[in-house]
């Protein structure tokens, strides 16, 4: 990947604030990718010195690992210093519509175990003990060191969920439960992790700028299909979660309905709908959900939901291009590869049609993480709060202090 221009005036180079530092480094080479250490300096604006020292603490805490020497140029081999996959863990757990996933991911973003529950609908008891269960099956074969590197628990979950009981045919009185209810409390009865609560769409965002897209990509609007459709924004490399935690909040730009009446976009872009068409043609839609590789199956109902949802996805991204001008448009979601390629194709095709003056149409992309997004965003909601800056140091905003 190409360096990135970083916005520094200068890194801090004062020992009382080593820490800000170490998350500096550690962001940029999540980033970035495995960096010596005089490149790391001098795209910082630190000394290779002060660098040099914070690289070695790092090392020796087990976050950073020194890969092979780099040959070939002039001069001594330089080193490439890589993030250690097993220097810190956390646990994601994704809460759905109609499963529930837990995973434990390491510093990397790689998910080293997973668990899934399906129901017809979410309900608190159930996913907090399936939460608890996994916690203990998960870590039953780490060893004491391990278990003590898990810096917390991130739940992706929606927002306001008991306002979707109908489109679930949830019963009324079982799902007043989410209503008031407190994550953090409820987790602290099982664990003493500490607990990041976000919007499962905006967890797939952070997922898709963390290890994904946003490693090419430094501003874009994400969308991620589910059971219902969600979305993200990325401004600057860095997820923007807005005053109240919900901008990106995509599902609910008005869109337009089959039978001509005002809905929002997750009433006409969402995978509910795929599932009623299915079922009404006497198949079971859960079977969707065995197989993520593979809808062969169903081909005629998911070529036409792809052509529905295209072209309302299509007119959501030129409503949010209104607002800010994006200049990419980031497409995933709970289906196959191949689905999120048509779908991708769909939506660009709209884009070329639609009545788009005043506006700068965006490049549409596929994302790179795919289903696992909203848990894996999830999970490194704990590990930013660790270990890295929650602003990118790439942003052109970004508050570096003088040396």
């Amino acid at each position: 990947m190409k360096d990135m221009k970083l916005n520094v005036g200068a890194g801090v180079n004062q020992s009382g604030l080593r820490d800000f530092n170490e998350r500096l480094l550690l962001t940029m080479i999540q980033k970035l990718g495995p960096r010596p250490g005089s490149e790391l300096a001098r795209q910082a604006n630190l000394s290779a010195q002060t660098v040099s020292v914070i690289l070695r603490g790092l090392e020796q805490e087990g976050l950073v690992r020194k890969g092979e020497p780099m040959r070939g140029r002039v001069g001594k081999p330089s080193v490439p210093i890589a993030l250690n996959p097993d220097g810190a863990y956390s646990f994601g757990l994704k809460i759905g519509r109609r499963s529930s996933e837990v995973a434990l991911v390491d510093l990397m973003g790689n998910i080293r175990a997973q668990e899934r529950l399906k129901y017809p609908y979410p309900l608190p008891d159930r996913i907090f003990g399936f939460l608890k269960d996994c916690i203990a099956q998960m870590t039953a074969d780490m060893a004491p060191a391990q278990i003590d590197r898990i810096g917390g628990i991130g739940v992706a979950t929606p927002f306001q969920i008991w306002e979707w009981r109908e489109s679930l045919d949830a019963p009324a009185k079982e799902f007043e439960a989410w209503i008031d209810l407190d994550f953090a409390t409820e987790i602290e009865r099982f664990s003493h992790l500490p607990v990041h609560v976000v919007n499962d769409a905006t967890a797939a965002c952070h997922a898709e700028n963390a290890v994904g897209a946003g490693r090419d990509l430094s501003d874009f609007v994400h969308f991620f299909v589910g059971t219902f459709i969600g979305g993200g924004i990325v401004l600057n490399r860095a997820v923007y979660e807005g005053s109240f935690g919900n901008a990106g909040a995509l599902g609910s730009i008005p869109s337009m309905g089959a039978d001509g009446e005002s809905r929002q976009l997750l009433h006409t872009a969402s995978l509910f709908l795929l599932e009623k068409e299915i079922a009404a043609k006497g198949a079971d839609p859960r079977a969707l959900y065995r197989d993520l590789n593979d809808w062969s199956e169903h081909a005629a109902e998911v070529d036409a939901w792809v052509d529905r949802a295209g072209a309302e996805i299509g007119a959501a991204v030129l409503s949010a291009c209104a607002i800010i001008d994006f200049p990419h448009v980031v497409i995933d979601g709970a289906f196959p590869r191949t689905v999120r390629a048509a779908l991708v194709d769909r939506v660009a095709a709209e884009l070329a049609k639609l009545d788009s003056r005043g506006l700068i149409v965006p490049k549409v992309h596929a994302g790179k993480v795919g289903p696992n997004a909203r848990v894996k965003g999830a999970a490194f909601g704990p590990l930013q709060a660790q270990h890295f800056l929650q602003q990118s140091p790439f942003s052109p905003a970004f508050p570096y202090a003088t040396a």
